[in-house]
């Protein structure tokens, strides 16, 4: 099985930055996808952003030009560098990786424990 540990949430005032990280450990073979992903109350988890093991990225439209997803596919980890972070951006912060574990060619998905992140205004 793959453990995903996120760390790096915290409470901001708007305006300011955060860098989230996210360690992928455990039977890992490889991993294809890894990102990030946010519920704030009330709300779905919606996707922030995510990365491949070739380095593509992709972003919401609320945070792009604000959020930096970036990873080191030797230590499977991947982080987010969160700058002028908005009230809006307050949620629960996921680490997400489709990690494959076995000999079979198949990827499956694996869930950290989410991080707070709470910008004040």
């Amino acid at each position: 099985q793959v453990q995903l540990v996120a760390s790096g949430g915290d409470v901001v005032q708007a305006g300011g930055s955060l860098r989230l990280s996210c360690a992928a450990s455990g039977s890992v073979r490889s991993i294809s996808v890894m990102g990030w992903y946010r519920q704030a109350p009330g709300k779905q988890r919606e996707l922030v952003a995510r990365i491949t093991s070739s380095g593509s990225t992709n972003y919401a439209d609320s945070v792009k030009g604000r959020f930096t997803i970036s990873r080191d596919n030797a230590k499977n980890t991947v982080s987010l560098q969160m700058n002028s972070l908005k009230s809006e951006d307050t949620a629960v912060y996921y680490c997400n990786a489709a990690a494959q574990v076995s000999v079979l060619p198949s990827f499956d998905n694996y869930w950290g424990q989410g991080t707070q992140v709470t910008v004040s205004s």
